[in-house]
């Protein structure tokens, strides 16, 4: 399956997508998938709720944003797969973190959280034909292919591994 092309997304995405290897991405986002899980897991409980500067996130709430992320960007892309074109608002991640509830949870059921929805997402994408995936909708007036969708949710994951992993942990 073909990278998304620059025109197929957002300039801000770009970065996100830079980060996925090449190949089919639904195996991409088979392989990420087991590579968080084994993150999730050897990160020390200690840590989970350490924040490297004041009012920045937790590694919880990085992880719950994670998921979030996953669940908007899913959905826009069934919607855009299904030739919806009605434009679909935007979220404020920043709004969302600190009402995750993240304090609340631990490390393995926000692991748990991630790997069902992570399954959803492999499960969507799975059976899409090249045609779906070319589809393009638009969300907050910006317009988006299925493919350019499919990549942010692996790039996007991939873009916060590194910063959990250089500023966290």
């Amino acid at each position: 399956m073909q990278r998304p092309k620059p025109e197929e997304t957002l300039s801000y995405f770009h970065r996100y997508i830079a980060n996925v290897q090449d190949g089919n991405i639904v195996d991409v986002l088979t392989e990420n998938q087991a590579a968080i899980q084994v993150f999730i897991k050897n990160i020390p409980t200690e840590k989970a709720d350490y924040r490297y500067a004041d009012g920045k996130w937790s590694v919880k709430e990085v992880l719950l944003h994670l998921v979030d992320t996953e669940r908007v960007m899913a959905y826009r892309a069934l919607r855009f797969a299904r030739n919806d074109k009605t434009d679909i608002p935007g979220f404020d991640e920043n709004h969302y973190a600190p009402n995750s509830n993240a304090d609340n949870r631990t490390l393995a059921d926000i692991a748990a959280e991630f790997q069902a929805v992570r399954n959803a997402t492999i499960a969507q994408f799975q059976y899409y034909t090249p045609e779906i995936m070319d589809r393009v909708g638009t969300s907050n007036n910006n317009a988006c292919s299925v493919r350019g969708l499919a990549y942010i949710i692996a790039g996007h994951e991939l873009h916060h591994r590194n910063i959990l992993e250089e500023r966290y942990l």
